[in-house]
């Protein structure tokens, strides 16, 4: 099995993102990760609405950035997304920034969960509930 890219967007930065340095704010890079992240579980979705309807909801539980390229007004970068599952009631993601060049500007590492909206508790099996409610896993994982 040969591993497929990760779920992956453009995002075009705009002038109000930029701190006093003239480069993208600390904070919109954690906004671009989120971004990214919402638009791969809608589109491995496929439109299927059953985590909605069982009440149940991704949630950022961790999150580690690290900077490594400053970004500039104007740019185009590209965000990816990869999950990966394990055991366990928590998930890992894997997102990067990358600049048109090529130059990665930052990767996070993220623990996720699948909530309970209603019991405000984490489900067991984040993947299989994704999988029972008709996600593409594949879009999610890259596999």
């Amino acid at each position: 099995m040969t591993e497929r890219e990760p779920f992956r967007m453009q995002i075009k930065v705009r002038l109000y993102e930029l701190d006093p340095l003239g480069h993208l704010n600390h904070a919109v890079y954690h906004s671009y990760a989120e971004v990214a992240r919402i638009e791969a579980f809608d589109q491995a979705s496929g439109g299927s609405t059953a985590l909605r309807e069982a009440h149940v909801a991704p949630v950022l539980l961790a999150s580690q950035i690290n900077y490594r390229r400053e970004i500039v007004l104007g740019e185009t970068v590209e965000v990816t997304a990869r999950a990966k599952f394990g055991t366990g009631k928590s998930f890992q993601m894997e997102q990067n920034i990358v600049k048109a060049d090529g130059v990665l500007a930052a990767d996070l590492a993220l623990t996720l969960g699948l909530m309970h909206l209603e019991r405000r508790k984490l489900v067991e099996d984040p993947r299989g509930w994704f999988e029972r409610a008709g996600y593409d896993i594949s879009l999610l994982t890259g596999e």
